[in-house]
């Protein structure tokens, strides 16, 4: 579950081409290397990248890169090189968690002659200078900015986890109403973090999210909560609550716990509690109110514990007025299972404070 900034104007020519698509539905056949790459039969489609880095003084950070693609015309063979048959978005931000410093740049592009896309052959997910290579289990990440530039290398210690059910992550009641989405949920990761000239080595951990799909959220759902956790026991948890106009919690509402040997276990929205605390920080720029702190609870599992984030200021602030800024930011865990301590790191993503998110509609 993840999100983007769209003007209005795309959103409503996306719209109107979306029974050109297939919608996510239940039966869909996963193939890897394929299903890491472009999937143009499908409306929309993002690989999201996010990780908690520390150098060897101790000095942490958090990263986020991602690529959007969004299907304008339908499935159809582009007439010209230069026809806008899609566009490709990317967001780019890094968390100096130490120096309490947010930085964030975003970009977006048609696919041209070769200027953004993802693709099997190449084996590459780019957006101009921007991009991750993938060669079997490792993938290497490079992105340059004016202030910051990253260059790492993510190696994948388990297999691609399929969430949801029956090939589907359900986001709705209605069929189509869906995502086929795809994790990896451990990648160990090295490399150099350079901000205003001068480099960090660091190590850490990394999480990759794809998602593809036609149609997602229905009109009276408003917004998300989605969160990764990554423990310090080799186990790996996502969840996600959506939350509807009327403040109630959506029943399709989902996670997915990983344990050591990579299985997957389905939660459906009765096995966990995702709740705020009265912790808040409020955007200067958007004026959305975020909470900061959060209880989360898989009583299956034994899990009870807290989730907060070292840097209140993580927003992902739109440019345009017509689009929806968002929450995207490193936490840290103190919890317990079964009555022994449990920490870990992850990524919080919270949408819809601003206004309510468009997206697949």
């Amino acid at each position: 579950m993840r999100s983007r900034s769209l003007p209005l104007l795309v959103l409503l020519v996306a719209s109107l081409a979306a029974a050109q698509y297939k919608m996510a539905l239940p039966g869909y056949h996963y193939q890897f290397p394929r299903d890491h790459f472009n999937h143009p039969e499908f409306q929309t489609e993002w690989w999201y990248y996010t990780g908690n880095l520390r150098a060897p003084d101790g000095h942490r950070f958090g990263f986020e890169l991602t690529f959007f693609r969004t299907g304008l015309t339908g499935n159809q063979p582009p007439d010209s090189t230069w026809a806008a048959r899609d566009l490709y978005f990317a967001h780019l931000a890094l968390s100096d968690l130490d120096g309490q410093h947010f930085y964030h740049v975003e970009r977006s592009n048609r696919a041209g002659p070769g200027i953004a896309g993802a693709d099997e052959k190449t084996e590459t997910i780019w957006n101009g200078n921007w991009q991750v290579h993938l060669e079997g289990d490792r993938q290497d990440l490079q992105a340059v900015s004016d202030q910051f530039n990253l260059r790492l290398t993510m190696e994948s210690k388990k297999p691609p986890v399929i969430h949801g059910e029956n090939g589907v992550s359900q986001k709705a009641e209605e069929q189509g109403r869906a995502s086929h989405y795809i994790s990896l949920t451990r990648l160990l990761t090295a490399g150099v973090i350079e901000i205003e000239n001068k480099a960090y080595q660091v190590t850490g951990t990394s999480w990759m999210d794809h998602e593809f799909f036609t149609h997602q959220l229905e009109p009276d759902q408003v917004g998300w909560d989605w969160l990764s956790l990554q423990f310090d026991d080799d186990t790996e948890l996502m969840l996600f609550r959506i939350r509807r106009k009327d403040g109630s919690i959506d029943s399709s509402s989902a996670g997915t716990y990983i344990d050591p040997r990579g299985l997957s276990h389905h939660l459906r929205a009765g096995d966990f509690t995702l709740r705020p605390s009265p912790d808040t920080w409020t955007s200067p720029n958007s004026s959305a109110v975020y909470p900061i702190r959060w209880q989360v609870s898989v009583p299956a599992l034994g899990i009870a514990g807290e989730v907060r984030t070292p840097l209140p200021k993580q927003e992902m602030t739109a440019r345009s007025k017509l689009a929806n800024s968002y929450w995207e930011g490193a936490i840290d865990l103190t919890a317990t299972r079964a009555g022994q301590r449990l920490s870990g790191r992850g990524y919080l993503e919270m949408t819809g404070y601003d206004r309510p998110v468009q997206l697949g509609q």
